[in-house]
């Protein structure tokens, strides 16, 4: 995985995919930020995000070599930093003195989720590459 994530152009239906996923993994948190839920919560939970999460392994391998690469792993990598971070928020709930803390890293960490959907997609309506 040392080839530049730009080197060859990718397919017109596995462009049109990845929106598809970024679209997928905004509708759950977005159905966080307008329900009671924390958008992290609805992010990790909701069919939307996993069916995403599942699309972004079965088709990763055609994006290698291209610039939508970057964009799986940064919505991959999304996905499963999210969830580590809810772990914690979780831990932290089971005390009463961290539960202060845990509503922090959930409203936190669902901006960051927020964050990283709509600068993904930005790019990849650009056709540009994440940073990695």
């Amino acid at each position: 995985m040392n080839t530049p994530p730009d080197s060859t152009a990718p397919h017109d239906n596995l462009i049109t995919l990845t929106h598809i996923i970024y679209g997928l993994h905004a509708f759950s948190a977005l159905t966080g930020l307008l329900s009671s839920a924390f958008i992290v919560t609805a992010f990790l939970t909701g069919w939307p995000s996993i069916i995403a999460v599942i699309l972004n392994y079965l088709k990763r391998d055609e994006a290698y070599g291209t610039y939508l690469q970057s964009h799986f792993r940064w919505q991959i990598r999304t996905f499963w930093f999210a969830l580590l971070w809810l772990v914690l928020m979780m831990l932290l709930f089971l005390t009463v003195v961290g539960i202060p803390l845990a509503w922090i890293i959930g409203v936190v960490t669902g901006i960051w989720v927020l964050y990283r959907i709509v600068r993904g997609w930005l790019r990849l309506a650009d056709a540009q590459p994440m940073p990695l």
